[in-house]
């Protein structure tokens, strides 16, 4: 026997009563994510960290080491602006 052809994918089965599902709720879940970002990760970055807070610690760090590394490369242009103007 076959399959009816003209029944589209969005039709519920009959066996499925829309009075007993009840209505729909739209964001449902929205307000947990209020205030936060979400970020997708490859799955090999994803594998490297157990948790969220994981991550975030590690992203801090990274922020950290950058403020350490700008703030030496001013030191070091600072020098040697000095050292130019008193050569001059």
């Amino acid at each position: 026997m076959k399959k009816d052809s003209r029944r589209t994918p969005d039709d519920l089965r009959a066996e499925y009563d829309l009075a007993a599902l009840g209505p729909g709720v739209r964001g449902k879940y929205a307000g947990r994510l209020k205030g936060t970002t979400l970020v997708a990760l490859q799955p090999e970055i994803a594998a490297a960290f157990p948790t969220s807070d994981a991550v975030n610690e590690a992203l801090r760090a990274v922020l950290r080491a950058r403020k350490v590394v700008r703030r030496s490369s001013l030191a070091r242009s600072r020098a040697s602006r000095g050292a130019r103007t008193r050569q001059k």
